[in-house]
């Protein structure tokens, strides 16, 4: 009789060792949390063009709402205009002038370069671009350009960055809109 209840006592503590190896974890493994990437408000696009045969010529065009998109309109709204048979450097500059102190968001743009794009398309003007900054696969970033300016006349360009996080594949189609911002052009 003790020969059986000690085997039965066995079999029991030895289903109950099984039984707790299989049970769910107490403390479970902390789940990695999303990254987000909050998009950033953008209130100012500011273009600087240099004269790529005269460095003193420089020209700048601007486009300004105040509060960010949404709300109230833009209160500067620039042409760019630039003169005929020419070649200009460009540079964008991107503010949060809702911030204080103004947030440089070109600067973070440049940082996160593998997951933002400029895309340029002209509408009616000689004004040809041509990027000339890259992220770290290749692709084109476009807060630097080269603008090559052809006859005199009018027209538009409308510049637009895109936010391509872990998307981004040289073209223009992913992701989301940051800015868009379609400038008047007067080539004289």
């Amino acid at each position: 009789m003790i020969g059986q209840l000690l085997k039965s006592v066995l079999f029991s503590a030895g289903v109950a060792l099984i039984w707790s190896g299989c049970k769910k974890d107490e403390d479970p493994v902390d789940k990695p949390k999303p990254i987000i990437n909050e998009e950033e408000v953008i209130t100012t696009m500011k273009l600087i063009f240099t004269d790529s045969a005269d460095a003193s010529n420089i020209k700048m065009a601007t486009f300004r709402d105040p509060d960010g998109d949404g709300g109230a309109t833009y209160d500067i709204f620039d042409d760019i205009v630039l003169e005929a048979n020419k070649t200009w450097y460009t540079n964008i500059i991107l503010l949060n002038e809702t911030a204080s102190p103004v947030d440089t968001i070109s600067n973070e743009v440049e940082e996160e370069k593998n997951d933002h794009r400029f895309c340029y398309t002209p509408t009616g003007t000689s004004a040809s671009v041509t990027i000339l900054d890259f992220d770290d696969n290749g692709y084109a970033l476009g807060l630097q350009s080269k603008w090559i300016t052809g006859a005199a006349g009018n027209g538009a360009m409308q510049i637009e960055l895109r936010h391509q996080p872990g998307i981004k594949d040289g073209s223009c189609s992913p992701g989301a809109t940051d800015i868009d911002v379609n400038f008047p052009v007067v080539i004289q």
